[in-house]
């Protein structure tokens, strides 16, 4: 979903898209990768999906880190953001970047898939339901789970249309909104989700 979306903000003509995306290509991430191919396979993704964006639009300054940020590093790059997508699998990974925007007081916009499903929120921090508000604690994770890349696709896209809309004050963005696509129905669902008093990420804000 990080692909779609930073090839969409990318596109889109954003000032600066910063991906931070760990590990060599493999082939198993074919099926969703819109900035990978098979020339690819066996290398760092971040360097050449950062080159990939960079052919796309000149005038989007593009910053590729080969890793995953830790909390510290996560905390860092989002004061220099104005805006956080998080589209990692591992929900330490979500809520870590989900710490980091609503400590640095910036929309965060949380996009997950799960086989034929999507999902979307979209964070105002001290305002609207965080991610950990859903997810006090981590749910066990699959590391190896069914992944639909044209579910991918969408999700990332739509992640990248509402940080185009909060970017440009254009539109109504899903502030504390659930979407839920279900591709095998062919169904979307919204729902208004609710802040926890109790949180350790946002009730202090």
């Amino acid at each position: 979903m990080g692909g779609p979306a930073s090839l969409m903000l990318t596109m889109g003509g954003v000032g600066r898209v910063i991906i931070a995306h760990g590990g060599d290509m493999i082939s198993p991430d074919l099926n969703r990768q819109v900035l990978g191919s098979e020339s690819v396979l066996g290398k760092p993704r971040a360097r050449d999906f950062g080159a990939y964006l960079r052919t796309m639009n000149q005038f989007v300054e593009v910053e590729a880190i080969d890793h995953e940020p830790d909390d510290a590093e996560a905390a860092e790059l989002a004061l220099r953001c104005d805006i956080i997508l998080s589209c990692p699998p591992t929900f330490e990974e979500r809520l870590r970047l989900n710490h980091a925007a609503c400590q640095a007081g910036i929309p965060f916009i949380d996009a997950a898939q799960w086989g034929m499903t999507g999902t979307l929120i979209v964070v105002k921090p001290g305002e609207t339901a965080c991610l950990k508000c859903l997810y006090p604690d981590p749910p066990p994770f699959e590391e190896f789970f069914p992944v639909v890349g044209a579910i991918s696709a969408a999700t990332g896209s739509l992640a990248a249309l509402e940080a185009i809309k909060i970017l440009s004050g254009t539109g109504e963005p899903m502030w504390g909104k659930m979407l839920t696509y279900d591709g095998y129905r062919g169904q979307a669902a919204s729902v208004l989700l609710q802040r926890r008093a109790d949180c350790e990420c946002c009730s202090s804000l």
